[in-house]
């Protein structure tokens, strides 16, 4: 059989910064957007298979070193962005943002997936790490989901193949990635939903530093407490290097003031680390993902 040539969007040598939410980061040796999700297939099929592929979406969660990245950068926002009712399901691609997942979802009348509203990202990532805020998790919510694997095969897998925990998912393949999900809510009141996703963004506003670039959390929450509140009781609130600085808004987010590198940023997570271990011997571990190559 032929093998299909992808149609979507090739750039090579491109700089990663405006494609990720804290605005930082060298270039990427090639990155594709794909036309869909066959499109995404046929494309996964022409690589090496000893090619490094990265997936991302709206670029939250993730910080990309000054040195770039060596290997293939797909980015999935405004490409696998299909979002329907079906058979009684929400099913989402991986590109479609957690907001609008939340926001169809009450328009349809399903409740459940309002606290969608207040992760910023895309499904995709959500379902890479259990992304969850307001007392819900992504998984608490996901009936089965599409992957693709490095060859380009999709595979259609329920819940019960993974397991998830606080900010991680088990995955049954470490060569496969989230396409789409079907989730399963509650039938509710679309009012009632939109007013509670509507309270759900005021208070995000009101407590996160929404107005800089940022990636959003940049620590998990210890067991029985609050990464922000270690971080604020070491003194750090306020803190800066170069153009990043630890919020004044929250503390488990670094803002970039306009002029940031991913240096900077990584040295102020690093500072961060050391003075909560070194205070309260408690060992912070990430939610943001650091990928690419320091600059030489």
């Amino acid at each position: 059989m032929a093998q299909i040539k992808p149609t979507g969007k090739l750039l090579v040598n491109e700089p990663i910064a405006k494609y990720t939410s804290w605005r930082v980061g060298g270039k990427v040796d090639r990155l594709y957007i794909p036309d869909d999700v066959s499109d995404l297939c046929s494309f996964l099929s022409t690589l090496d298979r000893e090619e490094k592929v990265y997936f991302i979406g709206l670029g939250s969660n993730i910080l990309v070193r000054d040195g770039g990245v060596r290997g293939t950068v797909i980015l999935v926002h405004n490409a696998l962005d299909t979002i329907r009712l079906e058979s009684g399901l929400i099913y989402a691609e991986a590109g479609v943002t957690c907001a609008k997942l939340a926001k169809f979802s009450a328009k349809c009348a399903k409740q459940g997936a309002e606290f969608m509203a207040g992760i910023p990202g895309t499904v995709g990532g959500a379902l890479a790490m259990n992304a969850g805020c307001y007392g819900g998790e992504t998984w608490g919510i996901v009936e089965k989901v599409l992957t693709v694997d490095k060859d380009g095969n999709i595979h259609e897998r329920k819940n019960s193949e993974y397991v998830a925990s606080y900010r991680h998912i088990d995955m049954p393949s470490p060569d496969e990635w989230f396409i789409a999900a079907w989730f399963r809510l509650d039938d509710g009141n679309s009012l009632e939903s939109e007013k509670k996703i509507k309270e759900l963004l005021a208070k995000r506003l009101h407590s996160q530093p929404l107005n800089l670039p940022n990636a959003g959390s940049t620590f998990r929450n210890p067991e029985g407490d609050h990464a922000a509140r270690l971080i604020e009781a070491c003194g750090l609130k306020g803190y800066k290097i170069g153009g990043a600085q630890v919020s004044e808004k929250h503390a488990n987010f670094i803002v970039n003031l306009g002029d940031a590198t991913a240096n900077d940023i990584e040295e102020i997570i690093g500072v961060m680390k050391a003075e909560v271990k070194t205070k309260f011997g408690v060992d912070l571990l990430q939610e943001v993902r650091v990928i690419g190559d320091k600059n030489e």
